[in-house]
């Protein structure tokens, strides 16, 4: 992400996984990042932090989206 400070940005590999423990994954591979989980289709601010990755979730908490910075 330009601007932001080198790390993982971006972890496909974590889809279909239990979204917390994707949001502890994600907090130890990129220690410049917050993962914030939620339930898939809750509203959200569309503003840019180079420190936050939402973890999108189905009612299972199953992550259903690729977890990116944004």
């Amino acid at each position: 992400m330009s601007g932001c400070p080198p790390g993982k940005s971006s972890w496909p590999e974590l889809v279909g996984t239990n979204g917390e423990s994707a949001k502890a994954t994600i907090e130890r591979e990129n220690r410049n990042v917050g993962a914030i989980v939620l339930r898939d289709g809750t509203p959200v601010t569309r503003d840019f932090r180079c420190d936050r990755v939402w973890v999108w979730v189905d009612r299972n908490g199953r992550v259903v989206r690729t977890p990116i910075i944004t």
